[in-house]
C-alpha cells in the first residue's frame, strides 16, 4: 500500500512533512495514474515536476516519459528520492529552489506543487514555453485561478491566467489521497497555454495595471492606479497631482470607477492602451 510505503520511507530518513509549507505526498494510486492520463504522456516528451518529495508521482511519470526533471528544494526529500528512484535512467534530479533557479527545457509540467508557493511559482510558470500543464492546487487557489470577473474570487492571478493560458478544473481530490492529509481539498487543474487572446501596446504596463488595480480590489480603478502609478511608469518623474491627472485625463468613466473586480481582462488591456498611447503627449 503506497501510504504505508511512504510513511516507511519518510521514518526512514528521519524526514518530518511541514503542513505549514504543504508538504503532502499524494497516496492514492487512483489518483496518480488519473493525473499521468491527463498528461498524455508520449515518450518524445520531457516531464517537469516541481516538489517531487519521495517520488510517488515520479515514479508514475518516468514509465512513460523521454525525461523526468525533477526539482527538489528539501536536501533530505532529494536524498530519498534519489535512493529510490535515482537508478531510473531518464530521472533528472534538481537539488534546488524552483524560485530562485531557471526552469529547465520542458514540455509538459506535471506536479502536486508545494501549497506554500502555489502562487509565486504559477505566476514564473505562466511565463514560460511549454505545451501543457497537470497540476495540483489547494481548491480555493484553483477556483482563483478559473474565477471570472464579478466573482469574489476574482483576482490578478485570474487575469494572468486567463490572458496566457486556457483553463480547466479537472476533479476535486479529498485530503484522504494525501498523507500528511492537508486540512483543505484539493483540486486537479490543466493548463494549456495559448496565442494572447488581445493584443495590448506594451504587456509590462498591462501588468503593472493589473497589479496595482488589485491592490485596491474594493475600491476604484483609478485609486489602485493612483497608488501604484511609480510601478506602471517607472520612467515618469511626475508629481502625485500631476499622476492623477494623468489618469483622469486618459481613462473614460466607466473605466476609472469601476471597481477592478468588474474589469474583463480585455479592459484591463484597453486601461493599459489608453496609458501607454497618453503617454506619448508628456
Amino acid at each position: 500500500m503506497l501510504r504505508r510505503k511512504t510513511k516507511n520511507l519518510l521514518k526512514k530518513y528521519g524526514i518530518k512533512l511541514s503542513k505549514k509549507y504543504g508538504q503532502s505526498h499524494v497516496v492514492d494510486e487512483n489518483i496518480l495514474s488519473k493525473i499521468t492520463k491527463y498528461a498524455d504522456i508520449s515518450k518524445d516528451e520531457t516531464m517537469l515536476e516541481i516538489g517531487p518529495g519521495i517520488g510517488n508521482l515520479t515514479s508514475f511519470l518516468v514509465k512513460d516519459s523521454e525525461k523526468v526533471i525533477s526539482v527538489e528544494k528539501d536536501e533530505r526529500l532529494v536524498e530519498a528520492l534519489e535512493d529510490r528512484l535515482g537508478d531510473s535512467p531518464n530521472l533528472e534530479i534538481i537539488h534546488g529552489d524552483i524560485l530562485e533557479i531557471d526552469f529547465p527545457n520542458f514540455d509538459k509540467i506535471v506536479s502536486n506543487l508545494p501549497y506554500s508557493i502555489s502562487s509565486p511559482i504559477t505566476f514564473k510558470l505562466l511565463e514560460q514555453d511549454f505545451d501543457l500543464g497537470i497540476l495540483m492546487y489547494q481548491k480555493e487557489f484553483a477556483q482563483r485561478m478559473a474565477a471570472d470577473p464579478g466573482s469574489s474570487e476574482y483576482s490578478r492571478l485570474s487575469v494572468n491566467v486567463s490572458y496566457r493560458a486556457k483553463i480547466e478544473l479537472l476533479d476535486e481530490v479529498p485530503p484522504s489521497a494525501f498523507f500528511p492529509q492537508p486540512e483543505v481539498n484539493s483540486t486537479i487543474v490543466r493548463l494549456e497555454p495559448r496565442e494572447r487572446p488581445f493584443k495590448v501596446k506594451d504587456e509590462e504596463v498591462f501588468f503593472q495595471v493589473i497589479n496595482g488595480a488589485f491592490q485596491q480590489k474594493r475600491k476604484k480603478l483609478k485609486n489602485g492606479l493612483y497608488y501604484s502609478f511609480s510601478d506602471i511608469f517607472p520612467d515618469l518623474d511626475l508629481s502625485e497631482d500631476e499622476q492623477k491627472e494623468f489618469i483622469d485625463y486618459s481613462l473614460p468613466k466607466e473605466f476609472k470607477n469601476s471597481r477592478p473586480e468588474n474589469l474583463t481582462p480585455k479592459d484591463f488591456g484597453e486601461v493599459a492602451d489608453l496609458l501607454v498611447e497618453n503617454k506619448k503627449d508628456l
